[in-house]
């Protein structure tokens, strides 16, 4: 080999090991307030007691929580069993967001969530159905073999009323004005991490900062971390 080769070759190897360490020291820099979270003062109270309560406001009507469900779904299935990981579907006032946050809960209360979550994603986003009311959502659910009659009836129940009023009132209460955004234990409002190479990077860097966060709660609180079980799921 030249000097000239080994030259080169020298000066990538450094380079790749200085992107390595900065990558690295980008995982792991303290998260900043106001830059890369936002402090709930006082904290608002969870409904996992015993645990850290990672809050996941979405929209099957959002592209951007399309491209994120993978990520985050992964993510999710490998959380401790200390943290409990809960979705909220959001609104905003907007009908067809309204009626795609009933579906989610009414999918939820019958045992169908698993089966069609990430297909209701892909067919609105992907296959462009106009999946945006009860009847459209309902004869899509039917037409892949799912429980239509039992869809309808919870989704026009009481019940699921309800739970999306909650989910309004959530978003009223955390100040959540952008989808996908996590929120950690009742604290802490995480904030986007900005515009990276793609879309996929910086749904990655938004993981790794509610990992540094639930690590933040822990310490607080003065609890060790247990083993990743996938046991993060309410």
């Amino acid at each position: 080999m030249s000097s000239r080769s080994r030259s080169l070759t020298l000066a990538a190897l450094m380079l790749c090991a200085v992107s390595g360490l900065l990558a690295s020291a980008r995982a792991t820099a303290q998260l900043v307030e106001g830059a890369d979270y936002r402090r709930m003062s006082p904290p608002h109270p969870t409904s996992s007691p015993g645990k850290i309560e990672v809050l996941e406001f979405f929209s099957y009507g959002c592209p951007h929580c399309a491209k994120f469900y993978p990520l985050v779904s992964a993510w999710a299935a490998k959380l401790p069993k200390d943290v409990a990981f809960k979705r909220v579907a959001v609104s905003y006032g907007r009908p067809a967001w309204t009626n795609l946050a009933r579906a989610y809960y009414a999918l939820e209360a019958t045992g169908q969530l698993a089966r069609f979550d990430g297909p209701l994603f892909h067919a609105i986003h992907d296959e462009h159905l106009q999946l945006f009311d009860a009847q459209s959502i309902s004869d899509w659910i039917g037409k892949l073999g799912g429980d239509a009659d039992k869809f309808t009836n919870a989704y026009a129940s009481f019940g699921i009323n309800n739970q999306t009023v909650q989910a309004d009132q959530l978003v009223e209460d955390y100040q959540v004005d952008a989808v996908p955004t996590l929120e950690i234990n009742g604290r802490y409002v995480l904030l986007s991490p900005g515009e990276a190479a793609d879309e996929e990077q910086t749904f990655r860097e938004l993981l790794a900062h509610a990992d540094q966060m639930i690590a933040r709660v822990r310490r607080d609180q003065g609890t060790p971390a247990p083993p990743a079980t996938g046991r993060g799921h309410r």
